[in-house]
């Protein structure tokens, strides 16, 4: 089974087994309404976990789980990685695009120019994300995955278009 990431859990919250997730997703609700199971990595195996419970508390995500609701079963999950199944991906409109499917594609300026390839994105917890591009003999750039600067992705060609801006690059 593959598995997609959704989250990191970055602390415990309260006594009751919630516990904080830096949340990389943007369906909260649906990922954590109890629907499907989760998978939290822990030591290199996937555990299957069932949300029970999901509020939003100042931009984390507080998740509890089934079976797991005591401060003392989840502690031991801090700083492990949340993860859905593949098949439970969200479907997403046209012109919409998950991060991992961005990875690996070449990323040219308007006129044509290779910039580099993407090896990975960078969220920033409310703002945008930001793709990391390698680029050929110079060091990675962070690009703001907004329209500003986006211009167009081609997943057929695997390119992504950006608008260079002075001091972007």
């Amino acid at each position: 089974m593959d598995y997609i990431g959704i989250g990191k859990i970055v602390n415990t919250h309260g006594l009751r087994g919630e516990v904080r997730i830096e949340s990389w997703s943007d369906f909260d609700d649906v990922r954590y309404s109890g629907e499907h199971p989760v998978f939290i990595e822990y030591n290199g195996e996937m555990i299957e976990v069932r949300p029970v419970s999901f509020r939003m508390h100042k931009g984390f995500a507080l998740v509890s789980f089934e079976g797991l609701q005591d401060i003392n079963l989840v502690e031991k999950y801090k700083n492990c990685i949340v993860y859905i199944a593949d098949d439970d991906r969200h479907e997403l409109d046209d012109g919409e695009f998950y991060m991992d499917e961005l990875t690996g594609m070449q990323v040219r300026s308007e006129d044509g120019q290779l910039i580099g390839t993407v090896i990975g994105f960078e969220p920033t917890n409310g703002a945008q994300n930001n793709l990391r591009v390698e680029r050929d003999g110079d060091s990675d750039v962070l690009i703001p995955f907004v329209p500003a600067f986006i211009a167009d992705v081609d997943p057929d060609t695997e390119v992504i278009t950006v608008r260079v801006i002075e001091g972007l690059l």
